[in-house]
């Protein structure tokens, strides 16, 4: 599967021939739905895992500065990959491969202890650092903003009611930590009941409950019990109702917008589920 590296621009195959001359390809684990490439290889150094990407990728960086800043809690007990090449210039990137397979779609989404672990080690990430953003609800609120005013299919009269409540939201600033971004088991691993943790493309400084709100939406809304383990690991429950409502409705119309922008129906239905739900 050596062909897998013609995904890649030039000159990050002239860095990764560089790093690893006999890379093989052995998968290629890219969504497809964006510019990130990600593949599965095997070299004299081990198994690993190269992630690329495309001219206007903005994830690459993010995932960079996070194993650089803020992952040693977890890649010193095995729980996060480390980090072997970079090149930021080049959006290019390669790492140990994590042993493990997906939470997400096997009986571990559904066991209690996972959603411990989960919190547990949210924590830890969250734990290092809390400083002040003071212009973190004005671009919160800029961002709604700039979704609705992007192509989508949101029904009009949920985008004028969104509009209104947009309109109350505070400016200034809110204490943020760091965070992963897309906090959710198609994320995690599990090996042997270990749950490991990839995927640090929307890694940044955020107050903690953004990383509560994917959970929120689909895993704790069909079990409560989820919801209850995940608490236990992480120990309290930040989510203050009036910034947990503004952090759902930016998720829920991001959604919708962003799943249009792709082409994924199934998410954009999704993404007016969520939008019914919180505007009935």
């Amino acid at each position: 599967m050596r062909d897998g590296l013609s995904r890649l621009r030039p000159e990050q195959r002239e860095l990764l021939g560089r790093w690893l001359p006999d890379v093989t390809v052995l998968a290629d684990l890219s969504w497809g739905l964006v510019e990130t490439t990600v593949l599965d290889v095997a070299s004299e150094q081990g198994r690993l895992i190269v992630k690329a990407g495309g001219a206007a990728d903005h994830h690459l960086v993010r995932e960079l500065r996070a194993h650089r800043e803020w992952l040693d809690p977890w890649v010193s007990t095995g729980h996060a990959p480390v980090l072997l090449f970079a090149d930021e210039a080049a959006k290019v990137l390669v790492t140990r491969r994590l042993p493990g397979v997906l939470v997400e779609g096997t009986s571990a989404q559904d066991d209690p202890d996972t959603y411990r672990q989960a919190g547990s080690l949210l924590a830890r990430l969250h734990g290092q650092l809390c400083v002040e953003d003071p212009e973190w609800n004005g671009r919160s609120r800029a961002r709604v903003e700039r979704h609705l005013a992007a192509p989508h299919r949101i029904d009009p009269g949920i985008v004028s009611r969104v509009r209104a409540e947009l309109s109350t939201w505070p400016g200034g600033g809110a204490p943020v930590v760091p965070t992963h971004g897309d906090w959710q088991p198609r994320n995690w691993l599990v090996d042997d009941g270990v749950v490991r943790i990839i995927d640090f493309g929307r890694a940044d400084l955020r107050p903690p409950i953004e990383d509560f709100v994917r959970l929120a939406r689909q895993d704790f809304a069909r079990d409560p019990a989820l919801e209850t383990a995940f608490l236990e690991g992480y120990g309290t429950d930040p989510r203050e109702p009036v910034a947990w409502r503004r952090a759902l409705v930016g998720e829920a119309v991001g959604t919708a917008v962003w799943a249009h922008g792709v082409g994924d129906e199934e998410f954009e239905r999704f993404g007016h589920q969520l939008l019914g739900e919180l505007y009935r």
